[in-house]
């Protein structure tokens, strides 16, 4: 059995997750937004020798100014063609910049964020109950009022 096949297997009985419904709030119009962007390409800065492991639901700041990230991320079950070509295909910063410039958002947050997407907890209880609510607050602190989720 091949690595792609085994993890396939591994992952295929995994049950969903139900999670209760949210409060939210409304965004301010996008062209009063500060807008930050959250991958699951589990990016890291380039030289980073650290890579992500399963079950990890820590995530990386990624200075909004910077390109310099390499992908870190452990599954192989994706393609990273787009990736390799252009690093806009999960991280979209340059197009964030370009809207701000044009007046679309007010701004780009000064931190993104990365985490790396593939779990096997179908709970996902630290995401949402410590590191999720972490990545918030660093958000919130930095006056983010729109996320761009780039699911990779």
């Amino acid at each position: 059995m091949s690595a792609d096949e085994e993890i396939r297997a591994r992952l295929s009985g995994l049950p969903a997750p139900t999670f209760d419904p949210i409060a939210t709030t409304v965004a301010p119009p996008l062209a009063e937004a500060r807008v930050a962007i959250v991958t699951t390409a589990g990016l890291r800065p380039a030289g980073e020798v650290n890579l992500w492991r399963p079950g990890d639901f820590s995530f990386t700041v990624l200075p909004a100014e910077g390109r310099d990230f390499q992908l870190s991320h452990f599954s192989p079950n994706f393609d990273r063609a787009g990736i390799t070509a252009d690093l806009n295909v999960v991280l979209p910063s340059d197009r964030l910049a370009e809207l701000a410039a044009a007046g679309t958002i007010g701004s780009v947050a000064t931190n993104h964020l990365s985490f790396m997407g593939a779990q096997t907890d179908e709970t996902f209880s630290t995401l949402r109950l410590d590191t999720g609510p972490a990545a918030a607050k660093l958000l919130r602190d930095d006056g983010v009022d729109v996320v761009l989720l780039t699911p990779v």
